[in-house]
């Protein structure tokens, strides 16, 4: 305000505020979070006040949990707040904004019906059946902010589709009261394209960052207002063109075999305690293998290596050579440990993502399309732009070098389909799935290359699945279902003596466990002890499982070094729970953000609980 610029400050709703919450360590999992909404409304009150003494003319509320799926208690309690506040809220223009999704039928009833509230906002990128609603109806004289430039996405809008839905919602609210907007805050999209200097001419002007959005809704706002810049429609009509029927976009080959998939399952010929014996044979393992789930750390120097080989200061041979000397110590320092099924520990690899799509056709990559992942934690999703496919083997060449160096198993580490669609900007000219397929038929070529290179234990981590699910539940079953069908389409001509593994992290997996046993994999990695062994209980519930397991024993997002007896303790819970001939030990994740004197010490005492555990188990027999 005192910059002079009119600006519309944005709170989280209450309603949201709380059903986002979750009860506190040693709360009642069952405690009904609703029951505070007495409690916190004093405090909205409080701050719509100061709000408006200093100056705010308008107030959003953001209640994106109207998209979810809400029962009859739940949506009560939106009337309920904002009767609650409608006072406080008088002499305001409140904004209740919802996205990512429609609105649903009986919440958008709610929602219109809220007191003391003067205008909505609604997604409708990813809520088009909301327009439907819209037009059946919007409380007369409110304002209506139209969510029609995607903020989730890096593509240019397609400005003439735009103008005719937002026309056609003038003819609802009028021309006084229609808001153009962006889907949601721009927090999702990279920042600015002025900054992409190496970009491509011509899949730059395909696309638009938030800075670029910004001017697509005030030429949008314009336009409905009559004074249209013709020359800016028309450039990005021509763009839209370009992309529409661009050869790069298209490759017939990967489409035709896309196409092909439909109609099968693409399971593994045998089940999986058949190929975990033919496994055994070959590999023999000891009971409670022990492994670590990929990377390790990357230090300074690791990181200037890559650094001057992109900047060109060192020879390819010179970083060969410098990549070769890292996996080597990775390779010594694991055996010295004695962990029994090896890695090369990655260092050639800057991220689990972006290394895969550079070397994939159909990827382009930014300079700086920088977004905010968590935390200050920020990542550089790649932009899928057109169908996917492998040129080259991406991994061989280092996987068969790390297995020379060692008698054990090496295991091949990929990233797996789903999650290299749900880490990046994604094309929005087909369906999600039908780019997931591509991805999958590229990582198939890379797995039966590996095997054919003499590795027998790959693995293919999907540390998205989880995240990429719908948020109504109605929508769950078909997400799940093409994703864990893209994982299996990438292993599913190997032989039964080629073990499979994946690694999932960073989520709760217990409400879609039967989907994870429908993946098929021979041995999955998991998170647990960061989310306080959360997981277990879902086969203490008695979900069986019958493929190998190894729910993480100690969390590497933590300096922390864990003592023999914690870890092994961990182990006996699990081994409560889970037969001991399927049960694996590693860390809950990769180990590429720690350090060595973190490292070391806590993969001696896992390795250590894994071997006490052994000597307890062979006495007892």
């Amino acid at each position: 305000m005192q910059l002079g610029v009119d600006t519309v400050p944005v709170l989280i709703g209450p309603v949201t505020y709380l059903l986002l919450s979750k009860p506190a360590k040693g709360v009642e999992k069952t405690f009904p979070l609703l029951s505070l909404l007495d409690k916190i409304l004093p405090i909205y009150k409080e701050v719509i006040a100061e709000l408006k003494v200093a100056g705010a003319s308008w107030i959003q509320f953001d209640e994106p949990t109207l998209v979810m799926d809400l029962d009859s208690h739940q949506l009560k309690a939106f009337t309920k707040a904002y009767v609650e506040l409608e006072s406080s809220l008088s002499g305001l223009n409140v904004l209740v904004e919802t996205y990512f999704a429609d609105v649903p039928a009986d919440a958008f009833k709610t929602l219109t019906a809220l007191k003391g509230v003067t205008a909505f906002g609604f997604d409708l990128i990813r809520g088009t059946k909301t327009l439907d609603l819209i037009k059946g109806g919007l409380p007369s004289g409110k304002y209506l902010f139209a969510g029609v430039v995607d903020g989730r996405n890096i593509w240019a809008n397609d400005l003439d589709a735009s103008l005719i839905t937002l026309k056609s919602l003038e003819g609802i609210v009028g021309n006084e009261k229609l808001v153009v907007s962006t889907s949601c805050s721009l927090l999702h999209t990279a920042v600015d394209l002025v900054n992409e200097t190496k970009l491509d001419t011509e899949i730059k002007s395909w696309l638009a960052f938030a800075a670029q959005k910004v001017v697509e809704v005030n030429a949008l706002a314009k336009a409905l207002a009559g004074q249209k810049d013709e020359a800016f429609f028309s450039a990005n009509a021509a763009a839209q063109a370009s992309r529409k029927n661009s050869p790069r976009v298209t490759n017939e080959a990967v489409q035709k075999a896309a196409a092909a998939l439909r109609g099968s399952d693409h399971r593994r010929a045998t089940n999986v305690s058949a190929r975990l014996d033919a496994q055994q044979k070959k590999l023999n393992l000891p009971i409670l293998p022990t492994t670590t789930i990929g990377s390790f750390p990357q230090t300074i120097e690791l990181r200037r290596v890559r650094r001057e080989y992109k900047a060109k200061k060192i020879s390819e041979e010179e970083y060969v050579k410098a990549i070769k000397e890292e996996i080597s110590k990775v390779v010594k320092l694991q055996e010295e440990l004695d962990i029994d099924v090896l890695v090369h520990g990655e260092p050639e690899r800057n991220d689990m993502v972006e290394y895969f799509g550079e070397q994939l056709s159909g990827f382009a990559f930014t300079a700086n399309g920088w977004v905010q992942s968590y935390g200050s934690r920020c990542v550089k999703p790649p932009i899928i732009y057109g169908d996917v496919s492998r040129p080259n083997p991406m991994t061989i060449f280092w996987s068969t070098a790390a297995q020379t160096m060692t008698q054990r198993p090496m295991k091949g580490m990929l990233t797996g389909p789903v999650t290299i669609l749900n880490w990046s900007f994604v094309r929005n000219d087909q369906p999600r799935f039908e780019t997931c397929y591509q991805i999958a038929l590229a990582i198939k070529d890379e797995v039966e290359d590996l095997e054919k290179a003499g590795i027998t234990v790959i693995q293919i981590d999907e540390a998205a699945l989880r995240e990429g699910l719908p948020l109504r539940k109605a929508e769950h079953a078909f997400y799940l279902d093409w994703a864990v069908h893209s994982f299996r389409i990438t292993n599913v001509g190997v032989q039964d003596t080629t073990q499979i593994h994946t690694h999932m992290c960073y989520s709760n997996f217990n409400d879609i466990i039967h989907s994870i046993i429908d993946m098929d994999a021979d041995v999955i990695t998991i998170e647990n002890s960061r989310s306080d062994e959360k997981l277990l209980s879902v086969f203490r519930e008695g979900v069986k499982y019958g493929a190998g397991i190894g729910p993480g024993v100690y969390d590497i997002h933590s300096p922390r070094i864990p003592s023999t007896e914690e870890i092994a303790d961990r182990i006996n819970k699990m081994l409560a729970v889970l037969e001991t001939n399927i049960l694996w030990v590693n860390p809950d994740c990769g180990l590429k953000t720690r350090k060595y004197a973190e490292v070391k010490p806590a993969l001696q005492n896992m390795v250590a609980a894994a071997k006490l555990l052994r000597t307890e188990l062979a006495s007892a027999k």
